[in-house]
């Protein structure tokens, strides 16, 4: 994994074969990330896990064959309890027929590379509490 900070803004470009979660958890504990924007990310993932909240769970498929990561996007914010990372995102992915699907992403392996672009915020705490339907909702602080 190779990463740049400047200005609150890390560039990240992560490499074959890496946990893209644990990478990110990585980034998040060596630049000290506690509330951000993930501002986009693209290259190809496999092994991918992506869900769709129907309203009581998360329902997941599971695509195994390498795909395009066309579009990223999501938060990185604190727990109350701990101050765990708690990584938030939603992707949009390409198979090799050209079709394409999306969803919360819930685990992936990087294919060949991601670039990955994250803007730390200032003065903003980002905060993960659960709601009384069992999601995790984002709570500005």
């Amino acid at each position: 994994m190779i990463i740049k900070e400047g200005n609150n803004l890390i560039a990240i470009r992560m490499e074959d074969g890496e946990d893209f979660f644990s990478s990110l958890k990585i980034v998040c504990k060596n630049y000290t990330v506690e509330s951000a924007i993930l501002l986009n990310g693209i290259g190809m993932l496999r092994n991918v896990k992506i869900g769709y909240w129907d309203g009581k769970e998360y329902v997941v498929e599971e695509i195994e064959q390498p795909v395009e990561l066309v579009s990223m996007q999501g938060n990185i914010a604190t727990t109350e309890n701990d101050g765990d990372p708690i990584i938030h995102i939603h992707v949009a992915l390409a198979k090799k027929d050209h079709t394409v699907v999306g969803g919360h992403l819930v685990s992936a392996v990087v294919n060949n590379t991601n670039e990955i672009f994250i803007q730390k915020l200032n003065n903003i705490v980002l905060l993960r509490k659960q709601d009384k339907n069992g999601l995790t909702g984002l709570y500005p602080a």
